[in-house]
């Protein structure tokens, strides 16, 4: 089912994780879009009774429903993501910046101001799985960042409700409001706000085709995390690596999604084979089997390397979502590693320990965008300013020098508005 290619033999084509292309659904988006700009609350209503076959009457989860739904959630779950949530705390908490003030020169002051986002919107897929972690990784940061106000759309069931794990995740996180709405809709009413739904300053969390897209649309009316593909793992092993723990981290993204990326690359034919038969073996009694077929048969390959070396270069040059590096001392090999979105060091360490419980992130670049950029951090949840301050006699020093400079580039009144003012201080002295 799965193939295995030659890393000698194989063209640059084969490569890269994923054959399968993405649907276009910009224009279908774009009337969602606009619907909802037009419509409001009218719209969401009338397309989550299209789309989630349910009719609300109000888009709000209440406090009411929120302490309904706490009192049937899962109390292991719920005591496991508290504990996870701690972890992501711990490890991003890390990441909290200051800003910084320059005095270096008589009368100059150059400093950066640091300040949280005010509103930051939270997409929670629906549909074929429920996503608690996704609420945690997203909101946690957030508000270590200092959001005011985190309000979270996921689409309801068709009684109209929201999961009650996710809406756990969502108090354990600091989730301040839930509204009952899913799709590209839920993304256009966060970026421009309907009666129900306030308008945000970013939209983060994962989604579909159409969830994509609309973040893609709406991206410069608001910020985005960033537009998420389907989800990928690469693995580096060694010939020691066990076959049954390599098929199952390859299955563990394969999953996910039918567009999903599972890529092995190793160092031994026989232990290749073996894999092969391993998924094979594993997908009989998998309960998502029908998506993991799809995902390993259209976009799954081993690659054969002749080193780890070339191993990691063919890595570098793909920038995985989640890179695991099955080796004894996966130490040796880290600095060697430029473009990954998450890195998972050594055979004890499998990918869903990153997506649950360790604290790292697990909203990453997809789709080889490793290249340029970087995990979900408190960094995204912040703006920067820069602020000047320069007295009289600093910046007498330097006008003529800016209105040259000025001057240089055509901009003469760039020039004026420097020289005007030494030409104020000159008049005022005599």
């Amino acid at each position: 089912m799965i193939r295995i290619l030659d890393a000698s033999k194989i063209s640059e084509k084969d490569i890269f994780l994923r054959d399968a292309s993405m649907p276009d659904v910009s224009l279908a988006v774009s009337k969602l879009i606009l619907q909802v700009r037009e419509q409001g609350d009218k719209a969401l209503f009338e397309l989550t009774k299209t789309y989630d076959k349910v009719s609300l009457t109000e888009l709000e989860v209440t406090e009411d429903e929120r302490q309904k739904a706490l009192k049937i959630a899962d109390p292991k779950l719920m005591e496991i993501l508290k504990e996870a949530a701690e972890n992501i705390k711990f490890y991003h908490s890390r990441q909290l910046k200051s800003g910084y003030e320059i005095r270096e020169k008589k009368g100059i002051i150059l400093g950066q101001r640091v300040r949280p986002l005010e509103k930051v919107g939270l997409y929670v897929p629906g549909g074929t799985a429920s996503y608690p972690s996704t609420v945690l990784m997203n909101c946690i940061p957030a508000k270590l960042a200092g959001v005011e106000e985190i309000i979270m759309t996921t689409p309801p069931d068709e009684n109209g409700s929201i999961s009650p794990d996710i809406i756990a995740a969502a108090e354990i996180a600091g989730v301040d409001r839930i509204i009952k709405c899913g799709g590209a809709q839920a993304v256009a009413a966060l970026a421009y706000g309907t009666e129900s739904v306030p308008r945000v300053d970013k939209i983060v969390g994962p989604g579909n085709a159409y969830v994509a897209e609309a973040k893609r649309q709406v991206f410069g009316q608001v910020d985005i995390d960033m537009i998420a593909g389907p989800s990928e793992i690469l693995i580096i092993a060694d010939e020691k690596s066990s076959p049954k723990l390599l098929a199952a981290d390859m299955l563990s993204q394969a999953e996910h999604d039918k567009l999903s990326t599972a890529v092995l690359i190793c160092t031994s034919k026989s232990l290749a084979e073996e894999v092969k038969s391993e998924i094979s073996h594993q997908l009989e009694r998998l309960p998502r089997r029908e998506i993991a077929t799809e995902s390993i048969r259209n976009n799954g390959k081993i690659i054969l390397a002749e080193s780890i070396e070339q191993a990691i270069e063919i890595s570098n040059r793909i920038a995985p979502e989640h890179l695991e590096l099955c080796v004894d001392k996966p130490f040796d090999y880290l600095n060697k590693i430029t473009n990954a979105g998450s890195i998972f060091l050594g055979k004890n360490c499998p990918e869903p320990l990153g997506d649950y419980f360790a604290g790292t992130n697990h909203t990453l670049p997809t789709g080889g965008t490793a290249r340029f950029s970087s995990p979900l951090s408190v960094d995204d949840f912040l703006k920067k300013s820069s602020y000047i301050y320069y007295s009289e006699e600093a910046l007498n020093e330097v006008c003529d020098k800016i209105a040259y400079f000025a001057e240089k580039e055509g901009l003469s009144a760039h020039a004026r508005s420097a020289v005007s003012r030494k030409n104020r201080m000159d008049e005022s002295e005599t």
